[in-house]
């Protein structure tokens, strides 16, 4: 039996547009349906025929959903489920997939007190946005973090994890509040990383007479596939997950004095030491499927 019968997807990004085709491809008999504020996004998921019904407001579509996904910036979520609140089904579960899960959980209690929330974050995205970048394995062996809030109804969590595993994803729950500190490490600082030194690579073009794009290296090219992602949504997460980003990023600070003393004094068996404790995280991410091992990050050289 499948958890949901009808699902309603608010936000037609790369993350909304993914999930309503891999529900299309896994579950076929769900009727979708959504909707986005940006006008041309809506006409263009009615184009591509991503959902049953595409409405022009957030209300009516969700008006006999069994399930409501939240796919919009953090600092939206509040906002977005006040328009919904008075249309919103009783019996009808509310979940999200934003990046940070205290600050969203405690929005969506304040403005849906009487709902069933289970907040929820699928750790999978590329840098591109929109309707037309998803796809429907964007899931598919990618962690999904469920995180109820301490008087969530059981049966709904149990109803969520379904649903994602059903998506293809693997799933794990988790406290909103450390699941926001795990998440500042491994994806908002690298992120506020990434920015800072594509950043300064751009301050640094016409010192170098652009010498810095002209020849970046696979690492540069990296960063900037980070740094390409959507401004909205990042600036949303450092803004609601501030305190543990800035707790990573002072730890982050001290680590990085430690190895800028470790170059400054010559001090190679410092410098090999670390390099090796992070080469043992890599091989680790890839054991356990989180990447692939093939050569050269995959970069294809024909």
């Amino acid at each position: 039996m499948l958890p949901f019968a009808r699902v309603s997807i608010i936000g037609l990004g790369l993350i909304g547009s993914s999930i309503a085709r891999a529900v299309r491809q896994y579950m076929p008999t769900v009727r979708l349906t959504g909707h986005d504020a940006d006008a041309g996004v809506r006409e263009i998921a009615r184009r591509i025929d991503l959902l049953d019904d595409v409405a022009d407001h957030a209300g009516a579509a969700v008006t006999d959903a069994d399930l409501v996904i939240l796919c919009v910036p953090v600092g939206a979520m509040g906002a977005v489920a006040a328009e919904i609140a008075a249309d919103l089904p009783a019996d009808a579960i509310v979940s999200d997939v934003g990046s940070c899960k205290a600050s969203v959980a405690q929005a969506l209690s304040a403005v849906l007190p009487a709902a069933r929330v289970v907040p929820a974050h699928p750790v999978a995205g590329t840098e591109q946005s929109g309707p037309e970048a998803g796809f429907a394995t964007l899931f598919r062996r990618r962690w999904c973090i469920v995180t109820p809030l301490p008087d969530s109804d059981e049966a709904a969590t149990i109803r969520v994890e379904d649903f994602w595993r059903r998506l293809g994803a693997d799933v794990e729950r988790m406290a909103p509040d450390h699941h926001d500190l795990v998440l500042a490490v491994t994806s908002h600082l690298p992120h506020l990383i990434a920015y800072t030194i594509v950043g300064t690579a751009d301050d640094l073009q016409q010192v170098t007479q652009s010498e810095v794009i002209k020849f970046s290296a696979g690492g540069f090219r990296d960063f900037t596939r980070i740094a390409a992602s959507d401004p909205v949504m990042w600036r949303d997460v450092f803004l609601s997950n501030k305190d543990a980003v800035l707790e990573m990023l002072q730890r982050f600070s001290e680590d990085l004095s430690q190895l800028q003393r470790a170059i400054r004094w010559g001090d190679g068996d410092a410098l090999h030491d670390r390099f090796a404790r992070t080469r043992a995280i890599r091989r680790s991410i890839v054991d356990q499927g989180q990447d692939d091992a093939a050569a050269d990050f995959g970069r294809r050289h024909d």
